[in-house]
This record gives C-alpha cells, sequence and structure tokens, in this order.
C-alpha cells in the first residue's frame, strides 16, 4: 500500500529461554518473516526503495529477556486483532510470543521517543559464581544510591567508556533472601531510558562485583503530565468491529 486509509497496530511480545542469544535484530527479522509468512496486509513507506512500515522499541540486549518488548507496523487494511496473535506465533521461534495487539492512534509518538522508564528483575550473582548475600548487598545499594555520582563501565563504539549512571537509577530492591540455597538473589530495577539509559549489568557492576547477572524486562512505560501508561494503554483507538475486520 502508498497512500490511501491507514490502519497502525502495536504489538506486545515476549523474548525467553534460548532465544534470548539472538540479536535485536534477529528479532526483528525474526518478526518481519512471521509477517511474511501470516500475509499480513503491511503499508510499505514511499520512495524508491519501499520499505514495510514497521517500528520497533528500545533494542534488547542480547542474552536479555522480557515480559514486555513493543512494534508498531501500519497495516493496508483492518485485521482482526483478538486472532492476529495465534496467527504470528505460528510462524515466530520458540521463546517469541506475540502476547497482544492494540488499534494505534495515527501519527502515535514513536516507541523509542515515548517510553520513559522500564523495569527489571535481575538474578545477581558475584563474578565467580558464588552466592550473594542479599543483606550485604542491600547496603552496598543504599550506599551507591546515597552517592551523588556512580560510574560505570560502558562499551560504546568499539571502547570502553567511564559513564555516571546514577541518574538513570530510580528505584533498586534487593528482594528476600532466597527460598532455597543455590538459588540467586533477586533485583528489582527501576531505570530511565530518556535521554538515555543504562543496563542492568552495568549498573549492579558499578554498585560491586556483580558481573554475572540474568536480567528479565518487565515492563516499559510511556509517562506523560504524571500519568504512566504501559504502551498498549497508551495512543490507541477504537478497534474496527470484528464484522469489518478480514
Amino acid at each position: 500500500m502508498r497512500g490511501g486509509a491507514a490502519n497502525p497496530v502495536r504489538l506486545r511480545y515476549t523474548k525467553l529461554g534460548k532465544v534470548r542469544w539472538i540479536s535485536h535484530r534477529d528479532v526483528a527479522r525474526a518478526l518481519e518473516r512471521a509477517f511474511r509468512i501470516a500475509q499480513l496486509p503491511l503499508a510499505f513507506s514511499e520512495g524508491f526503495s519501499p520499505r514495510p512500515r514497521v517500528s520497533f522499541g528500545l533494542a534488547l540486549s542480547t542474552g536479555h529477556e522480557s515480559d514486555a518488548e513493543y512494534v508498531d507496523l501500519v497495516l493496508a487494511e483492518p485485521v482482526d486483532l483478538d486472532a492476529l496473535p495465534s496467527r504470528l506465533d505460528a510462524g515466530l521461534p520458540e521463546g517469541i510470543a506475540i502476547v497482544g495487539a492494540v488499534a494505534l492512534a495515527d501519527r502515535a509518538p514513536a516507541l523509542q521517543e515515548a517510553v520513559t522508564c522500564v523495569e527489571w528483575r535481575v538474578d545477581v550473582a558475584h563474578g565467580d559464581l558464588t552466592e550473594v548475600d542479599p543483606a550485604r548487598l542491600r547496603e552496598q545499594v543504599d550506599a551507591a544510591l546515597a552517592e551523588p555520582v556512580l560510574e560505570a563501565t560502558r562499551h560504546r563504539k568499539g571502547r570502553d567508556v567511564i559513564e555516571d549512571v546514577r541518574p538513570v537509577i530510580r528505584r533498586i530492591t534487593v528482594c528476600d533472601e532466597p527460598s532455597a540455597a543455590g538459588l540467586p538473589t533477586v533485583v528489582e530495577m527501576e531505570m530511565s531510558t530518556q535521554p538515555r539509559g543504562a543496563k542492568p549489568g552495568e549498573v549492579l557492576a558499578a554498585i560491586g562485583d556483580f558481573t554475572d547477572v540474568r536480567a528479565l524486562r518487565t515492563y516499559q512505560w510511556i509517562e506523560r503530565d504524571g500519568a504512566r501508561q504501559e504502551p498498549l494503554d497508551a495512543d490507541t483507538r477504537p478497534r474496527v468491529p470484528e464484522a469489518c475486520a478480514s
């Protein structure tokens, strides 16, 4: 489609298990392949080399998992959004699943601009894989958050740089002690994404010797005028009646 009525849609999907080791670019390719398999009526951009009008949200680092990833796409005609997740899941690798679909308002802000905060659930261990004492970790977190600057080593454009990640951190909560020996200590983190964000591992490495982490992104939030919305609830429009959808 070039021109004509547009039908923007926002999808929420998961990335769990072994598939966490594929890159953000490979996830994009997997989703675009599923769109083709499902024969979605994608709208295309104008110009010499038209491309499907698909826009991905914040990149998820390789090795991280997520319950809350998002992608926006524009369709040339309306489809049944209730049936769309199962339509797409048939063409997706194990661990990636569509868990929500909503009709998006025209000219809605891009996800990368709109999302201002993310939440994580992180399993933490020392670099030598020894167990982490929750009480000691809580002390280290409190001490780090009391400092005006928290320097972290970040890998950017092929080199390591030192940056202050303290402004990124909104909340770090050390959960209660593991229910059994050998289980990791769990940390919940809430961090800003604007004007820049940080990876959970970078922040925890700056706090202490917690270089072995397994991170799950649990929420992304769009914040406006003091209110917070999950991206499936923000910038949406009423659904097309099912009788009119294909």
